[in-house]
């Protein structure tokens, strides 16, 4: 998962580190990141399905960001040094009792979520430790402590929310709704109550994101891409322009961009 990259290219590449969350989590968190730029400078956030929580070592207060369908710029952003975690519809409701629908498009400070007293610990915790082994182990410790998953009323709409993020996922919303045995309004309805979005634009997110991790790979190219659901070059050009408003070319340039923080 790609949350943002730089407006404009810049001088330096970005440096991350990316981390797997535990088993136990996986459920309700993709995973995490550290990240440092040397500058503040306007960034490009990147379509997501999911709300990433973004804590930054440098003085700001930590965020959360929601899905959202087409790429959004943020001018001057303030997180430079710092850490993200992607939290899933079910991960959001768990650690905040709010539907992740209730930040889709839109940032909201974490305090207005899970409480200036959790929100501060966990921002200065994170930026007083050390190393990045030490910072992803109290991210996973804290998480594990305020997750309350709920009685799992919304079950089947994560599960096809889930569906929808997986390489072999269902062709069409129809073919979806046929598998888990409900009819295709429930699965619209669903998806609307529980993420904001439609289930359509959720597996176009999913795409769009598959595409982002198959071009991380230093050995990746442009055409690497095509293997991730789309039906020809002409499909991926539209897609990707309509989604990040850059070209293929430009956005790959960006992702491959990016350097390995030193653990």
């Amino acid at each position: 998962m790609i949350h943002s990259v730089p407006a404009l290219g810049q001088a330096e590449p970005y440096e991350m580190i990316v981390r797997r969350s535990p088993p136990h989590l996986r459920p309700y968190a993709l995973g995490a990141a550290g990240f440092r730029t040397r500058t503040a400078e306007d960034a490009r956030m990147l379509p997501l399905n999911a709300a990433t929580l973004i804590v930054d070592f440098t003085g700001m207060s930590p965020i959360v960001t929601g899905p959202r369908a087409t790429a959004t710029f943020a001018v001057h952003t303030p997180w430079r040094h710092g850490m993200a975690v992607g939290l899933t519809p079910a991960g959001m409701s768990a650690l905040t009792g709010a539907p992740v629908r209730e930040v889709a498009g839109a940032t909201v400070p974490l305090a207005d979520l899970l409480g200036s007293i959790r929100a501060e610990e966990l921002a200065g915790r994170l930026s007083e430790t050390a190393s990045w082994d030490e910072r992803f182990a109290l991210l996973w410790e804290r998480l594990t402590t305020w997750l309350r998953p709920g009685p799992g009323r919304d079950h089947l709409i994560t599960h096809a929310w889930w569906r929808l993020q997986a390489p072999d996922c269902p062709r069409t919303i129809a073919d979806l709704a046929a598998e888990l045995g409900v009819s295709r309004r429930y699965v619209e309805l669903g998806f609307r109550r529980v993420v904001g979005l439609s289930p359509k634009t959720v597996a176009r997110i999913a795409r769009f994101q598959r595409t982002m991790d198959s071009w991380r790979r230093p050995s990746a190219t442009l055409d690497t891409a095509l293997s991730c659901g789309f039906a020809d070059q002409p499909h991926l050009s539209r897609e990707i322009r309509a989604m990040s408003r850059l070209t293929p070319a430009q956005l790959f340039a960006f992702v491959q961009d990016t350097r390995q923080l030193a653990e």
